[in-house]
């Protein structure tokens, strides 16, 4: 079982920058491909990036393509998301996820955390 902690979220001002934190129990951290993803009010969750358990391939929501940078650091068990230039609308509930090497890119995230809230004020 792979507990996932979020932590980093706030209220910011449109334009300006957070970044978040996702601490994972799990010793091998390293063989966990690792998600955002987000849920604003009345909205379905949805995808923000990811990045492979290697560490060599990331991608990203078009929404926050150029803004946004996912990042890890297996030393820590920690996975980052930089968020720049942020607008309101990435005002949301931003969960962390994980999932194995093993399940592949096409499988469902396994472990997800509680969930950090991110305002952006115009």
């Amino acid at each position: 079982q792979v507990q996932l902690v979020e932590s980093g979220g706030g209220l910011v001002q449109a334009g300006g920058s957070l970044r978040l934190s996702c601490a994972a129990s799990e010793r091998t951290f390293g063989t966990y491909t690792m998600a955002w993803f987000r849920q604003a009010p009345g909205k379905e969750r949805e995808f923000v990036a990811d990045i492979w358990w290697s560490g060599l391939v990331r991608s990203y929501a078009d929404s926050v393509k150029g803004r946004f940078t996912i990042s890890r650091d297996t030393a820590k068990n920690t996975v980052y998301l930089q968020m720049n230039s942020v607008k309101p609308e990435d005002t949301a509930v931003y969960y962390c996820a994980a999932r194995h090497r093993t399940i592949g890119a096409s499988g469902k995230y396994e472990y997800w955390g509680q969930g950090t809230q991110v305002t952006v004020n115009t």
